[in-house]
C-alpha cells in the first residue's frame, strides 16, 4: 500500500497580508486575479500549501498526515521567522488521504459488482468498480488487475481497515484468482 496524497486543511484564525508574504518570499505563487490564494511549496516536506488572506490553508502533496502536520507548522514557522506576525498556533485536520494498492491477485468485477452494496460497474464509462464502504467511510475504485485507489479516508489506519475489509470480502466470495 502506498500514501499517495494527504491533503489538510489549517487555520491561524488571523488575517495574512498576502501581498507582505510575495514581497518577503519571491518564490511563492500568487495570482490575485485568477485565484485568492498563494501557493507555498516546500521542498522537505514536498508539499504545497495554499494560504488565504484569512489565515486559512490546504496543504497537499504530503506521503503522511505527520508529513502534512509538519509542512503546515514549518509554512508558519517560516512566516514568523520572515517578520509576519502569526500570534496562533495552527489548527489543522486531515480531510483527505489518498492510496494506491494491490491485491495480489486478479479481481472478478462483474460479479462483485453484484457482491458489494453502494457500488457502481460501468465498463463502457470506466474500468473500474466503484465501491463505496460505510465503515470506515471511503471510496474505493478498483480494477479487475486487482490494483486499486482508495480515497476519503482522515486517517491511514482507515485506509489499511478499508482494503483488508475489501479483500476479505473478495476473497469470501470467490471473486479473487491468483495466477
Amino acid at each position: 500500500m502506498s500514501i499517495e496524497n494527504v491533503v489538510a486543511s489549517a487555520s491561524v484564525d488571523q488575517p495574512i497580508d498576502l501581498s507582505q508574504v510575495t514581497r518577503l518570499f519571491p518564490g511563492v505563487e500568487y495570482h490575485p486575479e485568477q485565484f485568492p490564494g498563494l501557493v507555498f511549496r516546500l521542498k522537505n516536506p514536498k508539499t504545497a500549501t495554499l494560504i488565504f488572506s484569512s489565515g486559512k490553508m490546504v496543504c497537499t502533496g504530503a506521503k503522511s498526515e505527520s508529513h502534512a502536520i509538519k509542512a503546515v507548522k514549518t509554512v508558519v514557522e517560516k512566516l514568523r521567522s520572515a517578520g509576519i506576525d502569526v500570534r496562533n498556533e495552527p489548527r489543522i485536520e486531515i480531510q483527505n488521504i489518498v492510496a494506491s494498492a494491490s491485491l495480489g491477485g486478479r479481481v472478478k468485477l462483474e460479479e462483485a459488482a453484484v457482491v458489494l452494496p453502494r457500488s457502481m460497474y460501468e465498463p463502457e464509462q470506466f474500468p473500474g468498480l466503484i465501491f463505496r464502504m460505510d465503515e470506515p467511510k471511503t471510496v474505493i475504485l478498483l480494477f479487475a488487475s486487482g490494483k486499486l485507489v482508495c480515497t476519503g479516508a482522515k486517517k491511514e489506519e482507515e485506509v489499511y481497515k478499508a482494503v483488508e475489509k475489501l479483500h476479505g470480502i473478495l476473497e469470501e466470495n470467490g471473486l479473487m484468482s491468483y495466477e
